[in-house]
């Protein structure tokens, strides 16, 4: 029996086409895509609009510079570009030397050793492992949802399931993968 690889998101055909042929059509698509999410992102830490605008252009400006950095192999392209945005997130605001909100602390100079490395990458793993458990109908919502970053009414109208189906089954995967995973907490 052959197995068919996994769907590829556009977002992540758009950025091999950055990465791969310097495609300036497909990175306004990821801007368009990205970009409101991401200004969305930062602002909900506590940073301005016209600051969090700011970073947006910065991040997407790291993106068009550092295409080839990306691997789809590692990750996927969300988590990538949301990586960059939290990174340069923390760096502005150390710039301003405000306190950094509890979920975007590191201490100042940390670099991960390779304990830390191993114990993210097993944890990793286990999600892996847990949602593969899942059934795949919950699956598949949890990964576009969470992975592919779109909206419940964006998997509505990609999937034309009701909306309530897709919220129940994000519900029941998000309670079942609690539950797989509750010794990692």
């Amino acid at each position: 029996m052959m197995q068919t690889s996994p769907k590829i998101s556009p977002q992540t055909t758009w950025m091999l086409a950055v990465r791969d042929g310097r495609d300036r059509a497909a990175f306004a698509a990821l801007f368009d895509h990205f970009a409101p999410r991401l200004k969305g992102f930062i602002m909900r830490s506590g940073t301005g609009s016209g600051q969090a605008e700011e970073i947006v252009q910065d991040v997407m400006l790291t993106v068009w510079r550092k295409a080839e950095l990306f691997d789809p192999a590692r990750a996927q392209v969300s988590a990538w570009i949301y990586q960059i945005a939290r990174n340069r997130q923390i760096d502005v605001i150390r710039k301003e030397n405000r306190p950094l909100p509890e979920e975007l602390g590191e201490a100042p100079g940390t670099e991960p050793d390779a304990s830390q490395i191993l114990g993210i990458e097993q944890e990793a793993g286990r999600l892996k492992q847990a949602l593969a458990r899942l059934t795949p109908d919950q699956r598949e919502i949890i990964e576009r949802a969470y992975m592919g970053d779109l909206s419940h009414q964006e998997i509505s109208t990609l999937t034309g399931l009701p909306l309530g189906t897709i919220k129940s089954r994000i519900r029941l995967g998000l309670e079942r993968l609690r539950h797989e995973l509750k010794e990692l907490r």
